[in-house]
């Protein structure tokens, strides 16, 4: 009787996370969403208390309220900006725990580990510490600690690939001889290291969608486990989490136009940082103030924003909305731009949007949007850099490329807000700033958003 009140919950937890990941594909149920799945995992975490004999209380409360206590700060003070990082921390942490209770497992088992169980725990546990490190360079790079440029050296590939092999040849080795404990520290060292490598040597405007293949990762890690466990909730949201993250991964990669393989091994943003004093002694940019920019802004029909990180740093999302309502209020249209890897990890500019109560039906995908630009009379660029770049059209040998952009640069005029000339996570300069139609509005974000709104009601 017992059993199957575990499993009812089991069933029922797997329904809520089901739900919750159809809810949080569409911004106006993302809330619903979230709540659904922490249903969910209330319902998995009593189910899992009453299927399992508990035989120290003390730790599991011990456990319980170190994590409360490490969770809640986390949750309430951790601005939006910094969510991509804490979305690493949480895959670095989730993984490792992983790997673990597979060692564990290994241990209390051995020698008496049957070839089918090695083999999946090995796998789990490569993929769960290779997630650990890779998790935590993806949090060190966005959180700034280390440059996020790629690490490159000659023979990287070599040396990251070699590594790889020498774990899965080590986890081959304890399929065969289970009761050779002294393989599994050398697979654990040398997953580590391989995580550690491959990250180290991406550059930050990947980290988007490394972030979601590294969830793919803890997620098919956790499903192992749940196959060696024999627990079904386990199983069921491990597969969710690792489908959906390598989906998005997908969706990702396709948005940039790239392969997976030039994501994890193409060093793409490994390029040397633009010295602006530098391009300034070449090339031509036009400053205008914001009185400039507000005097376009009142005299056009069709307006459209495209934010970006810079925006997310700043803060400034709210005092956008108030400038759109200020043109809204004029009789223009407005609409902002979404492009699908704009800041540091997907729909990050929708859920800054979204905290600021700006219209659902304002938001517009990039391949809904690209369409207007031509008949836009001016596209505000808040901090979006390599997302509006037409160098990912016009230069081959750039490392944007052939990258789907925001068609910003079509637009009768575009104001671009930006604190500097410096350039994007891609490390290349933006042809944008340097195109005749451009007019370059240097400063915060927040602050030049807060005077053009001034500049706009004397107008």
């Amino acid at each position: 009787m017992n059993d199957l009140i575990v499993l009812y919950l089991y069933a029922a937890a797997a329904l809520f996370f089901a739900l919750g990941l159809k809810l949080m594909s569409e911004v106006k149920t993302a809330r619903y969403g979230n709540w659904s799945a922490i249903v969910g995992m209330v319902i998995s975490i009593l189910a899992t208390l009453t299927a399992f004999e508990i035989h120290r209380v003390d730790l599991l409360v011990l456990a319980v309220i170190v994590g409360t206590i490490v969770g809640t700060p986390i949750a309430l003070k951790v601005p939006m900006t910094a969510v991509p990082q804490r979305t690493a921390m949480s895959h670095a942490f989730g993984s490792l725990a992983v790997a673990l209770v597979g060692a564990a497992e290994y241990y209390h088992d051995a020698p008496n580990v049957d070839p089918f169980t090695m083999a999946v725990l090995s796998g789990e546990m490569i993929l769960g510490f290779l997630t650990f490190t890779g998790s935590s360079v993806a949090f060190l790079k966005l959180q700034a600690l280390i440059p996020g440029r790629p690490f490159v050296y000659p023979g990287r590939v070599v040396v990251s690939l070699v590594n790889l092999g020498l774990a899965i040849a080590f986890a081959v080795y304890l399929v065969l001889n289970p009761s050779h404990s002294f393989a599994l520290p050398a697979l654990a060292a040398l997953s580590l290291l391989f995580g550690f490598l491959l990250v180290m040597a991406i550059g930050g405007a990947d980290m988007p969608t490394v972030i979601a293949i590294l969830n793919s990762f803890a997620g098919m890690s956790a499903a192992g486990l749940g196959f060696v466990l024999d627990n079904k909730i386990l199983i069921v949201a491990g597969s969710l989490d690792g489908s959906s993250g390598l989906v998005l991964a997908i969706i990702m990669s396709r948005a940039m136009n790239r392969s997976f393989i030039n994501i994890l091994f193409g060093a793409v943003g490994g390029a040397k940082e633009v010295d602006a004093k530098e391009v300034e002694a070449h090339r031509t940019v036009q400053g205008y103030s914001v009185d400039d920019a507000a005097t376009v802004l009142s005299n056009a029909r069709k307006v459209v924003f495209a934010p970006g990180y810079g925006m997310a740093t700043s803060q400034s999302q709210h005092v956008l909305k108030e400038l759109a309502d200020v043109l809204q209020a004029r009789g223009i249209d407005v609409k902002y731009a979404i492009h699908p890897v704009a800041g540091r990890m997907p729909g990050h500019m929708n859920v800054l949007l979204a905290e600021a109560n700006v219209p659902y039906d304002q938001l517009y995908e990039m391949e809904r949007i690209n369409p207007l630009f031509p008949e836009t009379d001016v596209a505000v660029v808040v901090g979006a850099n390599d997302v509006t770049n037409p160098a990912a059209r016009t230069k081959p040998g750039s490392p944007l490329y052939g990258m789907p952009i925001l068609d910003v640069d079509k637009a009768k005029t575009v104001i671009f807000i930006k604190r500097s000339l410096g350039a994007g996570f891609s490390g290349v300069e933006n042809e944008l700033f340097y195109n005749e139609n451009t007019m370059m509005v240097f400063g915060d974000a927040k602050q030049v958003l807060t005077e053009l709104i001034a500049a706009l009601k004397t107008k």
